[in-house]
């Protein structure tokens, strides 16, 4: 029988109540954890983004320390504030009324607040890879690290929510809050091979390590079933069940502890490098940036013009973690990013020539050359080969200095250094070359005999 309204006109259907899984979706306290979140997360990525645009093991890195040191002290806080909700509303009664079990009613109130912070997570890492992508040059990005990363973010809400509910008090998220960062800062950060059991992963070497493909995958699964069995040991039926998921966990943390440093492996492009053989000596950069090469080489260009044609100089600059072997020059270093090296380019290319130039005169020596009169040509050679202002300028402040003090024999050095830079830059450039192969000969020895030195 049809229902009419007077006048004629059918009454409408009343409108169904919305599912309360929507609305824990679209309104309340999940919406606004993901934005604060998504906002902490952001923000620790801006404030160092020198350090890491331009490296995707950089980005990966610190990407993988911002989840675990400010993600997952935020998603334990956040879950514990939202599952004592209902003894601060005063409607814990009242739900238990209902007809939906416990488990399904903490599953509804706690799996949008999982999935809001995991996808705060996912959009804080595509902001950061793309703005590394126009900077980087080798490698990509380690997808299953952010993927593991999230489900950990999302198990850590749900884990802090069961523990909201079973101890209810407006300051459980406090010390949740603060036994995440413990764990991941102090614990995360020691030696022991415990330390792969902090949640998400902060022990990427940057370009020099990679991740097993497997260990994202079980350090999430460790997350997981810690956070099924505490749900399952609050509001199963049979809270027997929660030993699975548990046994799950366990496995997960004795695989990770026992494998180790055997999570991570080394990079085979940081054993690698990439040359120029234009210039003198070749110029060679770690395959782990070969984007670098061309803005190394224009950094280097005014040295390694001044070398052209001068013999006995090292054959090049090598980029490798390893002491140069004979016949090589360390090149000045590029890593960590942030430093002489942000955002492809070289900061400062001056002072990273006179860095260069140091590397070819004695600079493995931990003592001073056996004369003066050594020490004197030396000091004569690299402000020749790489003039810096600012090496200037300190030279001018001792010689000052040593004046006001009346240091003679600091003045007599310092004139005699002045005097030696003045003989070399006059000499024509066939003589000079000359003279530079002879001195480079003995360039590489700690203590060379004063008569194998040439002198100014």
């Amino acid at each position: 029988m049809r229902i009419s309204r007077p006048g004629g006109r059918p009454a409408r259907r009343p409108r169904s109540a919305p599912h309360p899984l929507r609305a824990e979706w679209l309104r309340g306290f999940a919406p606004w954890a993901g934005a604060g979140l998504l906002l902490a997360l952001a923000w620790a990525m801006a404030a160092k983004a020198d350090q890491w645009q331009g490296s995707w093991g950089a980005t990966t890195e610190l990407l993988s320390t911002a989840a675990a040191l400010i993600g997952v002290p935020f998603a334990l806080a956040a879950g514990s504030w939202q599952g004592g909700r209902e003894r601060r509303r005063r409607t814990a009664e009242l739900l238990s009324s209902t007809a939906r079990t416990p488990l399904v009613q903490l599953l509804v109130a706690a799996l949008p607040l999982a999935c809001w912070l995991a996808a705060a997570h996912v959009l804080v890492v595509a902001g950061a890879l793309a703005a590394c992508a126009p900077y980087a040059s080798a490698g990509g990005p380690a997808y299953t690290v952010f993927a593991g990363n999230a489900l950990t973010l999302a198990a850590c809400a749900v884990l802090g929510h069961t523990v909201g509910r079973a101890v209810p008090f407006r300051l459980t998220a406090l010390p949740l809050a603060v036994g995440g960062y413990v764990v991941g800062g102090v614990i995360g950060t020691g030696r022991s091979d415990v330390r792969y059991l902090t949640f998400c992963m902060i022990h990427i070497l940057g370009d020099n390590g990679l991740a097993v493909w497997w260990y994202p995958l079980v350090s999430a699964l460790w997350a997981a079933g810690l956070a099924a069995a505490a749900v399952l040991a609050l509001t199963a039926y049979r809270r027997a069940t929660a030993l699975l998921p548990l046994a799950a966990a366990l496995g997960a943390a004795v695989l990770l502890v026992q494998t180790g440093d055997g999570l991570v492996r080394d990079n085979p492009l940081s054993h690698r490098q990439v040359c120029d053989t234009s210039t003198t000596p070749d110029i060679c950069v770690n395959a782990t940036y070969p984007g670098m090469l061309p803005e190394v080489t224009r950094a280097l260009s005014g040295l390694t013009g001044r070398l052209e044609g001068v013999r006995n100089l090292p054959v090049r600059y090598e980029d490798l973690w390893r002491d140069p072997h004979r016949g090589e020059a360390q090149l000045p270093i590029l890593t960590p990013i942030g430093w002489s090296a942000v955002r492809g380019k070289v900061t400062d290319p001056r002072q990273y020539a006179w860095e260069a130039a140091q590397m070819l005169v004695r600079w493995d020596c931990h003592e001073a050359p056996s004369t003066e009169r050594i020490a004197v040509t030396d000091e004569a050679v690299l402000r020749w080969l790489a003039p810096d202002p600012l090496s200037a300028r300190i030279r001018e402040y001792f010689m000052k200095q040593a004046r006001q003090e009346g240091d003679t024999k600091d003045l007599a050095r310092l004139r005699a250094e002045d005097e030696a830079y003045e003989r070399l830059t006059a000499m024509p450039d066939g003589e000079r070359r000359s003279w530079l192969g002879r001195y480079f000969a003995t360039a590489d020895e700690c203590s060379p005999k004063p008569s194998e030195v040439p002198s100014l």
